[in-house]
């Protein structure tokens, strides 16, 4: 979230500012039933009646949350404690009248979701998001804020936050904007950290650890989070310029909470139920390298569309297939090239993607924008209702993360010295460092500069605002990598298949022109037999198609609302692409596979 500065020197300088801090204090003595208790002092007010809100949507989520409903026990008062006139004209926000220049609110939070929106608190830690913790008066959203926290001593707590340190637990912000962005880990928690230098300045990584079972692992894995950060330093040449010369990773790895990971402008919060112990080392790294990326992109190399933020409604964005697809890109090509991963892994995991996005129906629907659109819908959104998800979308990030190898291996092809790298520096360089918030357009321009205007036309026209793909066996083959279907002859139904309850469950919406969906049969109905035999035997799915083939013509038997009934359908072919490395190629396109996925110098 890019932040409006007000001026470099008030923004550094706690008592310079003119304006009265508005004053939080938050404290968990009831932490155990998952409450915090939540004061806010308002001084210096105009006459008007203040109003004040929760917050709807949270930085780097899309979709709109109810931070509100778990407030309660709301009162306000004025400075001599006289309890004020409180009106509730939206679920969102309470208006406060009577005052005469303070107002101290006070209220209760239910915060029990440890992940990178909402907040969680017991006796393990308190896991704040603001927006999901904190509400604000948006008339005075440019006062700087000072947050008092409290934290429980008797259970060794401390503070991480990307927030500016005051001493005795007091933190600053310059104003509800920035505050908003700053996620809190209050805990016993450990932390590491490393100097780099970038250019003429020095930024200090921290990795504020919280773990319930002990830091076992924390060394070798702070040494992959090191090799992240001084990996991805490479692709743009130099850190963001950390507005207090720090970047803070807030991880909490522990059984409480939901795996999740969210970018902030100098911190990110990261959370996992795998200890570093337990499986932790090797399959939550990937969540740093992409939050570490964004720092670069989506911080600072900023959607016009996501600028300003809005707090109070859905955010729309058609350039998340860059912002967070090609982000998805560089997460394991740094872990490759930091030696993080091998490269045969990483060259066998690009099979998977490409299976993803290549076989999805939703790209009839929609292009790589339009997908960015479904944001708000499916980006840590809730619905009661049931969505068709299966022939409707494509992830974003998956179809970035395609749409980013697509351009890298394009532009490595047509020019030795072209590179995505270098793209990306140029888009840091026009859009990042001044923060100019980018359109499309602005992409395809600056592609159009680095590559040529017919090379940008044609990958914006088809690829971006159109669903074509390139042709990937060709383009992979280039480096090396062979490209084809990973199971011709294992034949596929086209929807899940949950058999855990003794019969075969269709579980999942059939996909548009598969084998169940020609046929018209749709999730919940019951597989009971294929050729007369029973699907209710000791037998997986997978061992019983296991004596069929693609193309073959079968009798289904099925149930539906308690009433049997019977389709012949033509058993479809596995649409699952695999790649593997050539063993042999020659030494053009093996220097080319080197340069790709080797460590840049630093």
């Amino acid at each position: 979230m890019r932040l409006p500065y007000v001026s470099l020197l008030l923004f550094f300088s706690y008592y310079s500012f003119a304006q009265t801090n508005i004053v939080y204090d938050i404290r968990f003595e009831n932490a155990v039933h998952h409450e915090a208790e939540i004061s806010i002092r308002f001084e210096d007010l105009g006459p008007e009646d203040l109003r004040i809100r929760m917050s709807r949507s949270s930085p780097g989520r899309y979709a709109v949350h109810e931070f509100a409903k778990n407030v309660y026990s709301f009162s306000a008062a004025d400075g001599e404690g006289k309890a004020l006139t409180i009106k509730r004209p939206s679920p969102h926000e309470w208006v406060i009248s009577g005052h005469e220049g303070t107002v101290v609110v006070n209220y209760t939070l239910f915060a029990n979701h440890g992940d990178g929106t909402y907040s969680q608190v017991d006796e393990t830690h308190a896991h704040l998001n603001i927006p999901a913790t904190f509400a604000y008066a948006p008339d005075y959203a440019d006062r700087p804020v000072e947050l008092r926290i409290h934290p429980r001593e008797d259970l060794g707590w401390k503070v991480a936050t990307q927030l500016k340190f005051l001493g005795d637990n007091r933190f600053y912000a310059p104003d509800n904007y920035y505050f908003m962005d700053s996620p809190i880990e209050v805990s016993n928690h450990e932390v590491k950290s490393f100097d780099v230098k970038s250019g003429d300045r020095k930024a200090t990584i921290r990795f504020a650890l919280h773990q319930e079972n002990g830091y076992e692992g924390f060394d070798p894995y702070f040494g992959k989070v090191e090799a992240v950060v001084r990996e991805q330093m490479q692709v743009f040449g130099e850190l963001p310029d950390f507005d207090f010369g720090s970047y803070t990773f807030l991880a909490c790895y522990s059984p409480n909470v939901d795996g999740d990971g969210m970018e902030h402008r100098n911190s990110t919060v990261i959370t996992s139920t795998r200890s570093l112990a337990g499986g932790g080392q090797e399959r939550n790294i990937g969540t740093v390298a992409h939050e570490f990326f964004h720092a670069w992109n989506v911080e600072r190399i900023r959607p016009g569309s996501l600028e300003p933020f809005n707090f109070e409604d859905a955010n729309l964005s058609g350039e998340l297939w860059f912002a967070e697809g090609f982000t998805s890109y560089y997460t394991y090509l740094t872990l490759r090239r930091a030696g993080i991963m091998s490269k045969e892994s990483y060259v066998r995991d690009l099979g998977r993607v490409l299976s993803y996005v290549i076989n999805s129906p939703g790209r009839d629907l929609f292009s790589p924008v339009e997908m960015s659109y479904q944001a708000p819908f499916v980006d840590a959104a809730t619905s009661v209702d049931e969505v068709n998800r299966e022939n409707t979308y494509t992830d974003y990030y998956t179809y970035g993360n395609v749409l980013g190898l697509a351009l890298d291996l394009s532009l490595r092809r047509m020019d030795d010295e072209k590179n995505l790298d270098d793209f990306m520096r140029l888009v840091w360089e026009r859009h990042g460092k001044n923060e100019l918030p980018y359109t499309l357009e602005d992409l395809r321009t600056l592609l159009s500069e680095y590559s040529s205007a017919e090379f940008a036309d044609t990958f914006f026209s088809d690829y971006v605002f159109d669903s074509k793909l390139p042709d990937f066996k060709s383009l992979l083959a280039s480096f090396g990598i062979r490209f084809e279907k990973a199971n011709p002859d294992k034949p596929h139904l086209g929807a899940s298949i949950d058999a855990s309850g003794g019969t075969w469950l269709i579980a999942s919406n059939p996909t548009r022109g598969s084998a169940l969906y020609q046929v018209g049969l749709s999730k919940g109905d019951q597989i009971r037999s294929i050729d007369g035999r029973k699907t209710d035997g000791i037998q997986s799915p997978e061992e019983f198609m296991s004596s069929l083939k693609p193309g073959q013509k079968v009798k289904l038997r099925y149930l539906r609302h308690g009433k049997t009934g019977e389709k012949e359908l033509t058993l479809g072919s596995d649409p699952a692409f695999k790649t593997e490395l050539m063993k042999d190629m020659d030494a053009t396109v093996h220097n080319r596979l080197e340069n790709w996925l080797t460590r840049h110098p630093e």
